[in-house]
């Protein structure tokens, strides 16, 4: 959510950017209690019986991905002039070994593209898999327009293919490389062909799409920075705009190092592609990362049924599940009409299909009955304040009722809302006051299960993730949080990870103890 009208009347300011891909290099850790997992080694041979052969020497198992040594050269070091070097692939995700075209506009005699695939690697973050030959530059035409959907789209031609034979699944940085130094990144899931008995880490590309505003357009501004000229459509078919993968770094990247350093089986698919049939059969838990507003109707059927089957879910950010989008050409088109939902083609035709917000009508299904909070505003800064230091999520973190963590709450922010649908029984475990522009409210983790067993939590603040990294080399100024906080984040997520990999919580962990109206009445 921002820069548009709110329910309240509260006026938008733009999202706080965040240089993420050009910092210094940095990890998740010193946290105590983390502990880094021990290589694998062979067992010791015995000696041969006798008047055997000699043995063969064994050698040893291939070191898991999450082990293997890392490649701090990955980021960006150069962002040279706009238009310098700018690309996209022409599919967000792929399966291990299908290949994907890559368009590519530079103004240079030509680039290289290096694949990093993003994780823990000892705190290196990412490892290269990957890396082209030198390939002829070519300056393309200027992005179209579509003055229907005001949709900016380029329809370059492809410049290369990129194998992705042996690449192990995971979020990949495609970098580009162009003469004279200037850089920028490409996004890549490589997803998981199974998530059976696996944690699944969503991937938000249309959230990341529907900010970028590459070309003068994106679902929040248009022309003159304007929100009544934004995009109602926009487009795969173009480059992120910066250094072409903000939200990523910002939201995702801490918890995909996280999930990893901790040993967790994980499985990557995107938001895009949890519409597909069985698309999380089997799914221990289902992590969503940071910033995750724009989701399909079809997916957020497939995420409730999963929590109905048992599935774990974890929502580590806020404003999730806000925002209802169709796909279109191929799913290369992400369709929002948002407040102007009564302009979209179908609304006479496929209520169930209209972009309107998932709370408005003309079929309204508040997000809350399945994460358990509901979106209540931008922008706020407070502190996160702890209600229930008794809760298994807390274990470890020594926090007592009351404790505080500055700056943890924002920049939008969940609160638990009686008056809605809302999974009980539910227990708030941190209610934090503070003031959404002059509306005072409050901001709120909370915690259920699902009659299948399944356990929910939702952080009710987006900068949940980004706290992972605050105060590190790689996120140095975040919003002023400090290590302290960083460390109670860390603990607390690697609870949830641990928790929810083992099956569905409600059969493994406390009860949850509805507070709901002692909490607001």
């Amino acid at each position: 959510m921002m820069d548009e009208p709110s329910q309240d009347g509260l006026g938008r300011r733009r999202f706080l950017r965040v240089a993420g891909a050009a910092a210094v290099a940095g990890s998740i850790g010193g946290c105590a209690g983390s502990r880094e997992p021990a290589a694998l080694t062979p067992p010791p041979a015995g000696p041969p019986p006798l008047l055997s052969p000699p043995p063969v020497p064994l050698s040893p198992p291939p070191l898991p991905e999450r082990l293997l040594p890392g490649d701090p050269g990955w980021r960006l070091t150069s962002y040279g002039l706009a238009g310098a070097v700018d690309g996209y692939c022409d599919k967000v995700s792929v399966l291990p070994g299908e290949p994907v075209g890559l368009h590519v506009s530079t103004v240079t005699d030509g680039f290289r593209v290096t694949a990093y695939r993003m994780g823990w690697y000892g705190g290196a973050l990412a490892r290269k898999i990957w890396s082209s030959g030198w390939v002829r530059g070519r300056a393309h035409t200027p992005a179209g327009l579509d003055p229907a959907t005001r949709t900016v789209t380029t329809g370059w031609p492809r410049s290369a293919t990129v194998p992705t034979d042996g690449w192990p699944e995971g979020a990949y940085l495609l970098r580009l490389d162009a003469a004279g130094g200037s850089q920028r990144y490409v996004p890549l899931v490589v997803r998981s062909a199974s998530t059976a008995g696996k944690t699944v880490l969503v991937h938000a590309a249309a959230t990341w799409q529907a900010y970028n505003a590459w070309g003068g357009y994106s679902l929040y501004l248009g022309a003159g920075g304007g929100y009544d000229t934004r995009s109602l459509a926009v487009s795969f078919d173009r480059p992120y705009d910066v250094t072409g993968m903000e939200k990523f770094l910002i939201h995702e990247r801490a918890v995909v190092a996280l999930a990893e350093r901790l040993g967790v089986d994980l499985a990557y698919t995107t938001g895009l592609d949890l519409g597909r049939d069985r698309a999380l059969d089997g799914a221990r838990a289902v992590f969503f990362l940071g910033h995750d507003e724009y989701w399909t109707p079809e997916a957020r059927r497939r995420v409730t049924a999963a929590r109905d089957a048992g599935t774990n879910l974890a929502f580590l950010g806020a404003n999730t599940c806000y925002r209802r989008v169709r796909l279109e050409g191929n799913g290369r088109r992400v369709v929002c009409y948002k407040t102007d939902a009564g302009l979209d083609p179908v609304y006479g035709t496929r209520p169930d299909l209209v972009t309107a917000d998932f709370r408005a009508e003309p079929m309204p299904d508040p997000e809350s009955s399945l994460v358990g909070v509901y979106y209540d505003g931008f922008p706020a800064d407070a502190p996160y304040v702890v209600t229930a230091p008794h809760h298994w999520v807390f274990a470890g973190t020594g926090v007592a009722y009351g404790d505080s963590f500055p700056h943890l709450v924002g920049v939008e922010y969940d609160r638990v809302n009686p008056s809605v649908p809302t999974p009980r029984p539910l227990e708030i475990l941190a209610h934090s006051p503070l003031m959404c522009g002059r509306r005072p409210s409050h901001a709120d983790s909370a915690y259920y299960t699902a009659p299948s067993g399944a356990g929910v939590f939702a952080s009710g603040t987006m900068r949940w993730a980004e706290a992972l990294m605050a105060g590190t080399r790689d996120s140095p100024v975040a919003h002023g949080i400090d290590g302290r906080t960083r460390c109670f984040v860390t603990t607390v997520t690697e609870n949830l990870l641990r928790s929810f990999a083992r099956g569905p919580a409600g059969e493994l962990e406390p009860a949850p103890r509805d507070n709901v109206t002692d909490v607001y009445g």
